[in-house]
């Protein structure tokens, strides 16, 4: 998940919404069928804690958060249904689900793609929602919904609020909706228990990073450079300073995210005081470019491990 920053300094801005760029959304029926999802031996007995609630407990533990990031739909849903499982097995803490959007302009070439596969196959909100309500309850991580501005817009904030709820979805992540218009949504996200997370740049003067650590929830995400989504080879020094910033702002957790795609960048991320680190497109190309979902599900597995396993 990435945002191309440009225009408003601290701001995602892309363009104006345009509701007509959306797919269609037709029956989650004749996408996608639970029946190939294999429940787990036993479910989740306790609820599932929040985002917030879950960077607490970690705290305490002297734990980091495993964020993984994945886009619905590729390369197909049965196959996402299982990837969150596997996730959720393999340690992640939460797992950001990215909505596939037909003008993703926010994300680099790896998501892009992704996102084009998935519409492809005719994946749509109906029927990611229905994977979901059939996922959720095997998971003890919580889920964050990773989408565009526009579907939300297409269905109504307040209806889009309440049915991801139903769905069991914890947390919200828009990249390209600026801080002075999350009113509406941070409104009914608070009604319903969802946790909408807000984010902050490089390019953000002080006190306007200073207002979206005040407005986000569940936790505060730090874009950790300038530019789209993708791996690095490094991770900008620039980061342990603006962590440092943030902190002095707020006692929210911080998660880091963009460019974060080897071992050792998560463990350097980690020292410098990060709450959580966020890992997408190296995850999503482990999954959806692989040979067949099998093996795509097995790279998924054993690179979530390596990631898990450099934190502290």
């Amino acid at each position: 998940m990435a945002i191309a920053l440009k225009s408003t300094p601290g701001s995602l801005q892309l363009k104006k919404h345009n509701i007509h760029s959306i797919s269609r959304l037709p029956s989650a029926k004749s996408l996608v069928s639970t029946k190939r999802f294999t429940p787990m031996a036993t479910l989740t007995t306790s609820p599932t804690l929040g985002l917030s609630d879950t960077f607490s407990k970690l705290k305490k533990q002297g734990k980091v958060a495993f964020i993984p990031y994945i886009t619905a739909g590729d390369p197909d849903l049965s196959t996402t249904a299982e990837a969150l499982k596997v996730l959720d097995s393999c340690g992640s803490d939460i797992i950001e689900l990215g909505v596939p959007y037909s003008d993703p302009l926010a994300d680099g070439p790896v998501i892009q793609a992704a996102a084009t596969r998935s519409l492809a196959r005719g994946t749509n909100f109906n029927a990611i929602l229905s994977m979901l309500k059939e996922v959720v309850p095997q998971l003890s991580c919580p889920i964050a919904l990773f989408t565009y501005y526009n579907p939300i817009l297409k269905c109504g904030v307040e209806k889009f609020i309440f049915t991801i709820k139903e769905s069991g979805i914890h947390g919200l992540v828009v990249p390209d909706v600026p801080l002075e218009e999350t009113e509406a949504l941070r409104k009914e996200a608070l009604k319903n228990n969802i946790e909408l997370v807000l984010f902050t740049t490089p390019t953000t003067p002080t006190d306007r990073m200073k207002a979206i650590v005040e407005a986000s929830e569940g936790f505060v995400y730090l874009v950790s450079s300038v530019g789209v989504t993708g791996a690095r080879a490094s991770v900008s020094n620039r980061v342990q300073d603006l962590l440092g910033e943030i902190k002095e702002a707020t006692t929210k957790p911080v998660a880091v995210g963009f460019g974060i795609s080897k071992p050792e960048h998560v463990k350097q991320v980690a020292g410098w005081g990060a709450d959580g680190v966020i890992v997408g497109s190296a995850m999503v190309k482990a999954l959806g470019e692989a040979k067949s979902p099998e093996e795509g599900l097995k790279e998924l597995e054993n690179f979530t491990k390596s990631l898990k396993s450099a934190l502290p």
